[in-house]
């Protein structure tokens, strides 16, 4: 494989890389929604341009690349954007331009291959095994789709394209902006182990500290790892799936009949909150309640999504993708709390909290899971539903949630 920069820098293929066995491509649209906002303002291309609410109290949408190189990214405060970028240019954010030139692009990746599974508004997988024939090798298919989306909507997009989803997505992301980065699949090993650890599905900052303590830094240091040994330090199920993923291991197929269906819970406390103890407790419920809700519908989720609404009434929404889909309370909770500990939240107040279980699946057709401890948690769950049916909710409760009290009244 033939690439240019460092581990830490961005990454593009050379026009040579043999691309045969990279046939899924996963496509991510670069700073989509600020640059849409630049088709009708070209003159300021090159600047920091931020996209977000209007005021010192929105929080940002979108930022160029020229923004971000001063710290700036999505979900922050308005207000913090304008302390480390002065001299961005604020604009107000357009929801129905962004939908329609999502429907164009996804449209276009549709003409090259039935095989698309959107994931979001602005990134997509695609499956071109079958449009090679007609096509050409998945690298010729990749930088002509980057020449329509250019030619035909005046945007970029950066691509990944290797033997699984997980390899093509991390590619993506390693190829940003506007570049296209092709691992095959005899060079997954050494295109993965010198990433750092956080490039791993499932790995935020919390998790990424707790490997960092017995010295695993880079996803090669991970896989060298004992799995056994892996899963004493980090948990039965997470440290299974993580040596997976580390070894290039992502046996999922790109599903073009995405569900869109969603499973939540969020509320809103009677007196905002900083209290993290109290907001964990809060996780736990919800995610116990979402939990009993995916299983009640024969449903599992890959998604999880948090909410947090603060005091002054702006709200952002986190979300992280697993390696396997999920109906376990446990997993929805780990993940919802490691959301949360992520967020900076010094000095700010909550007034809403929820979880969301997104992109879900028939549970009935799962196969074996990377979290392969979810199918014991699952079992004990599910006698919690058992007796939740007949004598009511409440009867077995995990302890932290007995009994459950108001937060405490902000100073």
């Amino acid at each position: 494989m033939s690439v240019k920069g460092g581990q830490g820098e961005r990454q593009v293929s050379d026009g040579d890389v043999d691309s045969s066995t990279a046939t899924i491509l996963h496509i991510d649209m670069d700073a989509f929604f600020a640059s849409v906002e630049l088709l009708d303002r070209p003159e300021l291309r090159g600047k920091p341009v931020v996209v977000g609410g209007a005021g010192g109290r929105g929080v940002v949408t979108s930022a160029t690349y020229e923004a971000r190189a001063f710290g700036v990214r999505s979900a922050m405060p308005v207000s913090q954007a304008r302390r480390l970028c002065p001299q961005a240019i604020f604009l107000p954010s357009h929801g129905a331009k962004y939908s329609a030139y999502s429907r164009q692009v996804m449209n276009l990746f549709r003409d090259v291959t039935p095989l698309v599974e959107p994931l979001s508004i602005d990134e997509a997988f695609l499956d071109v095994a079958g449009a090679r024939r007609l096509l050409g090798p998945p690298g010729t298919i990749a930088r002509g789709i980057r020449e329509r989306v250019y030619s035909e909507t005046g945007l970029t997009c950066s691509i990944g394209a290797a033997a699984t989803k997980f390899v093509a997505k991390v590619a993506s992301t390693r190829s940003k902006p506007d570049g296209l980065l092709i691992v095959p699949a005899e060079r997954t090993l050494a295109f993965l182990h010198p990433l750092p650890v956080t490039a791993l599905w499932g790995v935020g900052k919390a998790t990424a500290e707790s490997l960092a303590r017995h010295g695993l830094r880079t996803v090669g240091d991970l896989a060298q790892t004992p799995r056994d040994v892996l899963q004493k330090w980090v948990g039965q199920a997470a440290g299974g799936g993580l040596h997976d993923l580390a070894w290039g291991r992502d046996p999922r197929r790109v599903n073009p009949e995405r569900s869109e269906k969603s499973v939540g819970h969020e509320n809103t406390f009677s007196i905002d909150t900083g209290d993290l103890v109290f907001l964990r407790r809060e996780l736990l419920d919800q995610s116990e309640r979402v939990a009993v809700r995916l299983r009640a519908g024969g449903y599992s989720a890959r998604t999880i999504a948090l909410k947090l609404r603060f005091a002054d009434f702006t709200t952002i929404s986190r979300s992280r993708t697993l390696p396997e889909p999920t109906s376990t309370a446990k997993r929805i909770y780990e993940q919802a709390v490691e959301l949360l500990e992520e967020q900076d939240l010094a000095g700010r107040k909550i007034r809403l909290i929820g979880v969301r279980a997104e992109q879900l699946s028939d549970a009935s057709g799962d196969t074996l899971s990377l979290w392969s401890e979810d199918d014991a948690w699952r079992d004990a769950e599910q006698v919690m539903d058992a007796a939740t049916q007949r004598f009511g909710r409440g009867t077995i409760r995990p302890a932290t949630l007995l009994p459950k009290k108001a937060p405490p009244a902000a100073p």
